[in-house]
């Protein structure tokens, strides 16, 4: 049986060495890409994938979100999150989100052909620099206890990051498809729970909890 598999990643290079990595495997077709979470929740319905290769730290909508929503909708893919960085929080988030696997970018090459067939078996793929203990830390207690991914709601994390990239109420409210004053009440929100008072300091702390992503 072939295992289709859709590529995510906001790196067209990356996109490039992940489907050459990918296709050398006989029961291995790429049947799309795409290059932001949000685009990936578009074609995912569209291409109907086994699996999503889903970078984890994109502008516009972050890998942790799109899966959130892909398996939201009950879709039956699955997600191997792909990340340049170890960070516990990424891969308890991940985990919790609905992701089944998390591959280092470092690593690519020599295992993430292992977790595409691991997933597609319905088995979980952690590569081996992030194994320790986390399996057993997310199925007890999900995201970080205080984290921005349990304080706040999927449409809040949202607004939180297109603030960060620099989006005005109406960019936000465009993207969204929602009203204008809706992304004000939910950018009073933000500001509420986490006693922030400036835009400011919202972006320093979806920078600081992994939400916006540093250059890679």
């Amino acid at each position: 049986m072939t295992i289709r598999v859709l590529l995510v990643d906001d790196h067209e290079l990356m996109r490039e060495g992940l489907r050459a990595i990918l296709e050398r495997e006989r029961d291995i077709e790429v049947v799309g890409e795409a290059s932001s979470g949000r685009e990936a929740v578009a074609k995912a319905g569209l291409l109907r994938p086994d699996i999503v290769i889903m970078d984890v730290a994109m502008k516009d909508m972050n890998g942790i979100e799109a899966t959130r929503q892909l398996r939201a909708e009950g879709r039956k893919l699955r997600v191997v999150a792909l990340s340049s960085y170890a960070d516990r929080r990424y891969v308890a988030a991940i985990l919790e989100a609905g992701g089944s696997g998390y591959v280092l970018k470092a690593n690519a090459y020599d295992e993430l052909r292992r977790a595409v067939h691991a997933v597609a078996q319905g088995k979980s793929y952690l590569c081996a620099d992030v194994a320790g203990g986390v399996i057993e830390d997310a199925a007890s207690t999900g995201s970080a206890p205080g984290s921005v991914f349990s304080r706040l709601g999927p449409r809040e994390r949202e607004v939180l990051q297109l603030l960060a990239e620099g989006l005005s109420s109406p960019q936000i409210a465009q993207r969204l498809h929602v009203a204008t004053t809706t992304v004000e009440s939910h950018r009073r929100n933000l500001m509420g729970k986490l006693g922030i008072h400036s835009v400011a300091e919202l972006t320093k702390y979806a920078v600081r909890e992994g939400l916006t992503p540093l250059e890679e």
